[in-house]
């Protein structure tokens, strides 16, 4: 399987049932965005695949902001937006960690 997957709407639907249960990892604050902070999230959805981020109510960045960043920097896609919160996949480039794109790729 490749190490990036362009999601389907079908996919999409899936990664977001999955998370809705799910609580925020990361969140954006008054430091906004970094490379560093990127990095880390990059880290965690290797190990992860699927998360969730938030933004604080200090961040100066909007979510539209956040996805663009992250989307930029990195292989790492937006599910979905809710209010402050993002739901972010990638596929772990562990493949003994890839239960979630595994699943994914099946749809």
């Amino acid at each position: 399987m490749e190490e990036f997957m362009q999601l389907r709407g079908k996919q999409k639907r899936f990664l977001r049932a999955t998370a809705h249960s799910f609580h925020p990892m990361f969140s954006v604050g008054k430091n906004g965005l970094t490379d560093s902070w990127v990095e880390q999230l990059d880290g965690a959805l290797d190990n992860h695949e699927l998360i969730k981020i938030n933004l604080q109510q200090s961040a100066d960045v909007s979510p539209k902001e956040v996805q663009a960043f992250i989307e930029e920097r990195t292989d790492i896609q937006v599910v979905q937006i809710i209010g402050r919160v993002l739901v972010l996949f990638k596929v772990s480039i562990d493949e003994d960690k890839r239960r979630i794109s595994d699943e994914v790729a099946d749809i």
